[in-house]
């Protein structure tokens, strides 16, 4: 089982509709994939982690990166994994900026990888939202 994480810029940022679009459209292709994962959003910046069967990460991978809505896409982690830190999730989301009155994004990300036993994945996740919670 292969993990990816990887970094972009979206050319604009996504209104709310069409980020509901784009991840009502994603949770499908990856349940049929057998891919799960997380995408935070932040301002243009997207940071997302997929999981699942190395050639079905890959083929997603390489279809994201053909999207023409985004651009500098970085791999940050791309290894083999014994075991999923995003279970059954099909493509878990937190967005900067609507961030709930009783938490800030750092929070609201923290309890979703407080789980995740990965120190390099942690800290990624930690500090796109403490950057993306000060913009």
């Amino acid at each position: 089982m292969k993990r990816l994480l990887y970094i972009s810029t979206a050319r604009s940022i996504l209104p709310p509709s069409e980020l509901d679009e784009l991840l009502t459209k994603s949770r499908k292709a990856n349940a049929m994939a057998d891919i799960t994962g997380l995408l935070v959003v932040g301002g243009r910046r997207f940071l997302q982690v997929l999981e699942g069967p190395d050639e079905a990460v890959a083929e997603t991978y390489v279809r994201i990166s053909r999207d023409p809505r985004h651009v500098a896409l970085v791999k940050l982690h791309d290894k083999e994994v014994p075991i999923r830190a995003f279970g059954s999730w099909a493509m878990g989301c937190e967005q900067g900026g609507v961030a709930s009155a009783s938490a800030s994004l750092e929070e609201q990300v923290y309890a979703i990888i407080a789980p995740i036993t990965d120190p390099t994945l942690r800290a990624y996740f930690m500090g796109f939202a403490e950057t993306h919670t000060r913009m």
